[in-house]
């Protein structure tokens, strides 16, 4: 969870000064956040990002960052956009420095004491973070710093507007509070990591659990339940935890796939409901781990493409 939720903080110190920025000295205001509070440029124009989700809520907003750390190994939304990339866990304080930002915004999964350090470079604001159910948070909270709100607005109402037009494709009961839930289906989703740690499932207290809860899609029982982080471990031996009528499988990191060949060949994989029916659909870490308003869509996407061409 640490790669997906890096980001930095920022001093008090800093009310009713002025900001040296490239082009000369721009006003600032002061801003509440998590670390205290931080006089931040008007209208920064230098902007760094210390996680995906803070980079990929940015972008959404219209924003371009000049860096951002990112949790994947495939780093081609920084390439497409020209954006550095600046390490997959802790910043590198090195490129941050010579990218001269004139603000440097992030989430507060971050080593705490890199906040003075990344507070010299330029002011450093930072989001709160209680679990993943705060990802919606999160976008508001970059948009309030960017000065997008409006933007924000529109954003949300694209997304509901999206979830809405979903229920309605996949049958599920829009006007009472009873989900009909796709016609009883359950709906499962796993990841798969290096190692001989088996696989782990994303839960109802989860980023993609919300999303799933809010189209009203139901979950195996294994899965519907809170817990820690969001997320529960299942091992090889217990890969019925795993079943559902559509199964939804990501690998995190590219060393990942050498696990989820082995997890294929067992005779407990080849039994699951979904595998027979052959409803297991491999989908996009990057989306279903995202935590930001454009990860989301992106989940939105796959139960499009996946859910309306299932029976």
């Amino acid at each position: 969870m640490g790669l997906l939720l890096i980001t930095a903080c920022t001093p008090k110190d800093r009310q009713n000064i002025q900001i040296p920025i490239e082009s000369g000295i721009a006003e600032c205001h002061s801003f509440q956040h998590v670390m205290g509070e931080t006089c931040i440029p008007t209208a920064p124009k230098r902007i760094i990002t210390l996680s995906a989700p803070t980079l990929n809520n940015a972008l959404l907003l219209g924003v371009k960052p000049l860096g951002s750390t990112y949790f994947a190994d495939d780093h081609k939304l920084l390439i497409s956009n020209g954006i550095e990339y600046l390490g997959l866990s802790q910043p590198n304080l090195e490129k941050i420095s010579l990218l001269k930002p004139d603000l440097i915004l992030g989430w507060e999964n971050i080593d705490k004491s890199v906040y003075p350090l990344l507070s010299k470079i330029a002011p450093t604001v930072l989001g709160k973070w209680e679990g993943p159910l705060d990802w919606s948070k999160h976008f508001d909270f970059v948009a309030q710093v960017l000065g997008k709100e409006k933007e924000a607005k529109e954003a949300w109402k694209n997304y509901y507007k999206k979830i809405e037009t979903l229920k309605i494709a996949l049958g599920i009961d829009t006007d009472s509070l009873k989900k009909n839930g796709y016609q009883g289906q359950k709906i499962s989703f796993i990841h798969t990591y290096f190692g001989n740690r088996g696989v782990e499932s994303h839960v109802k207290n989860s980023f993609v659990g919300s999303i799933l809860d809010t189209v009203g899609l139901q979950r195996p029982t294994a899965q519907n339940i809170n817990a820690p982080y969001g997320i529960i471990s299942i091992s090889e031996e217990e890969l019925e935890k795993a079943d559902g009528d559509v199964l939804f499988v990501s690998i995190l990191r590219n060393n990942a796939k050498e696990a989820f060949a082995r997890i294929q060949k067992r005779p407990l994989w080849k039994r699951l409901n979904a595998v027979q029916k052959n409803h297991v659909y491999l989908v996009d870490p990057t989306a279903w781990y995202g935590a930001s308003l454009t990860a989301a869509n992106a989940v939105l996407d796959d139960l499009y493409k996946y859910l309306l061409n299932t029976p």
